[in-house]
């Protein structure tokens, strides 16, 4: 399946080492590479961890189509109703490529 249907649309990506990158979907290829605008990534840091989860801004950025674990669309008036410094969750570990 093709992503060109979801070109600026917003979009949240995991990638391969676990990282959580939001972001509106510029352009595509046919291997998966991507190009997001106004990307954010979002350090959610465990319960136990006294330091606030946080966003770290990338602007525009491209992800290797052989670094994204997933691709999905962002419901964005529930994430605009999220405190993202106040959310905590368990780390998201590495994928291995077999």
């Amino acid at each position: 399946m093709s992503l060109t249907s979801y070109i600026d649309q917003k979009m949240l990506v995991i990638t391969v080492d676990g990282r959580t990158l939001v972001g509106t979907l510029l352009s595509c290829d046919q291997v998966t590479n991507i190009v997001l605008n106004d990307t954010v990534e979002r350090i959610i840091r465990p319960a136990d961890d006294p330091e606030p989860s946080s966003e770290v801004s990338h602007g525009l950025y491209l992800v290797r189509g052989d670094n994204i674990t997933i691709v999905g669309l962002v419901d964005q008036e529930l994430d605009n109703s999220i405190d993202w410094e106040k959310v905590r969750g368990e780390v998201i570990g590495t994928t291995k490529h077999v």
